[in-house]
Parts: C-alpha cells; structure tokens; sequence
C-alpha cells in the first residue's frame, strides 16, 4: 500500500492535487469540533459524580474524527484517508457496545456477540459493488462495477443501529430514546447527501468551483454525533438510567432489612 498515493473521491477535489483543492469539504470539519466542544461544556457542568471515562473518550473520538476528516480533506493521500475513516469506526464500536450495554441492558457476552455480528455486517457491505443495474459480489468478468452508493453504503449498518437502539429505549421511556432517534434521522439525511455528491456534481458551483453535497454530510453528521453524545449524558454512572417517569419510592430505598 503507497500511503502517499492521491486519493480522488468526492466531487469538489475533482482530480487536483492541491492542498486547498477542497475547501468547503475541509472547512465543513468544524462541526465536529463544535459538536465535542459544545458536548464538553454540558458534561464539565455536570457534578463530577455524573461524569465518566465513556463520556470523555467519545468527544475524545469526535475530535479525531474531525482532525482526521480535515487531514483527508486538505491532503488527499492513503495514509489521511485512514486518519479519517479508522476514528469513525472506533466511534462506531465503541458507541454501540456502550449503547448496548448501558441503553439496553444487554450483559457483555451478548454486547461482544453482537459488536462481532456488526462488525461483519459493515464489511460485507464494504465488498457489494453495483454496476449496470446490478448489485453483488463481482468476479473478473465483472466491469465497470463500482462502490454502490458513492460508497455509503457502509454507514446503512450504523444507521439501522441508532433507530434499532433509540427506538428500543425510546420504547422504554429513557431520556436517551429521542436523542438517539433524532440522531438516527439527521444521519439518514447526511447519508443521502454523501451519496448525491458526485451525481450533482455538475449542478452547484461557485465561480466555476465546483462544490458537490459532500460538505453538508459532514454539517450533518456532526449534529448526528452531538445528538449522540447527548445522549450518552442520560446514563448516570451511579444510578444508572435516567427515564421519563420518576422514581418510587422503593427504588429510591434500600430495601428492609431481614428481622
């Protein structure tokens, strides 16, 4: 692998190799930074007893994600293309396996079953390529077969996860349950957004610049990833999940003791 190949995938790149080639695409990074900052500050004015290492590793993760995402942006070459992708997966996992185990309940087996059933399922999806109306798996008779979806089609996974997830704690009354559905809406609409960027590629210019729709998906996701982190603030780490109804009175007390 040349990790200092150019890489040429979106729109308002085009096949340049300048550093300022993309700057819509770069400048739109921002809102990663803004979703963990904003994120940071509603978590340091919570009492020390409701933070917790999860919180500050997933705004950790945003923020690499962000300077990851501009590295590729500006630079364009293999070795940034891994600096952007590889915080998003780890954001992906290790968001899913805290979702699952703090949301839902599921015992940690189950959580690493199902990370492993996650894991295969985005790689598959990473294999599928589409051409001349088909879709599938090509073999060397194939031509002309390309990523399905401008490659997006990896990110369907993550989003059937955040509705199966938000819906299921909405479902159960957690505080968490919107925020992770609305996050799951915003990240549907960015993905549509990624994989409208090359096929618009012609309609939207500014003096003769080229800008395409792949600066809206990184707008979006960072609203995604804020909503996300939000809801991440709804599980106390000594009381556990926060839900919509209040506490009885008996699951407030211990309970009384044996005569």
């Amino acid at each position: 692998m040349d990790l200092g190949q150019h890489v040429f995938l979106y729109c308002e790149r085009g096949t340049s190799t300048a550093l300022l080639a993309e700057p819509f695409n770069a400048a739109s990074n921002a809102a990663f930074l803004i979703a963990a900052l904003a994120a940071l500050w509603l978590l340091l004015r919570r009492p020390k007893v409701d933070r917790s290492a999860d919180h500050f590793l997933f705004i950790g993760l945003v923020i690499l994600i962000g300077f990851g995402s501009l590295a590729f942006h500006v630079f364009a070459t293999t070795a940034t293309e891994l600096a952007d992708v590889i915080p998003i997966d780890i954001f992906m996992l290790v968001y899913l396996g805290f979702a699952l185990n703090r949301f839902l309940g599921v015992p940690p087996g189950w959580t690493v079953l199902t990370l492993i059933g996650f894991t295969a399922a985005v790689a598959l999806t990473m294999q599928l390529k589409c051409w001349g109306g088909g879709i599938g798996f090509p073999d060397a008779s194939v031509t002309g077969a390309t990523q399905c979806m401008n490659g997006s089609l990896v990110y369907l996974p993550a989003l059937a996860a955040m509705a199966i997830v938000g819906g299921l704690a909405w479902e159960r009354r957690q505080r968490a349950g919107p925020y992770i559905l609305w996050a799951a809406l915003v990240f549907a609409i960015s993905v549509v957004f990624r994989s409208l960027d090359m096929a618009l590629c012609d309609t939207y210019a500014i003096e003769d610049h080229k800008v395409g729709t792949h600066f809206l998906w990184h707008v979006l996701n960072g609203v995604a990833l804020f909503l996300l982190l939000r809801a991440s603030l709804e599980v106390d780490p000594v009381r556990g999940l926060r839900v919509e109804r209040p506490l009885r009175i008996d699951e407030i007390l211990p309970p009384p003791r044996e005569s």
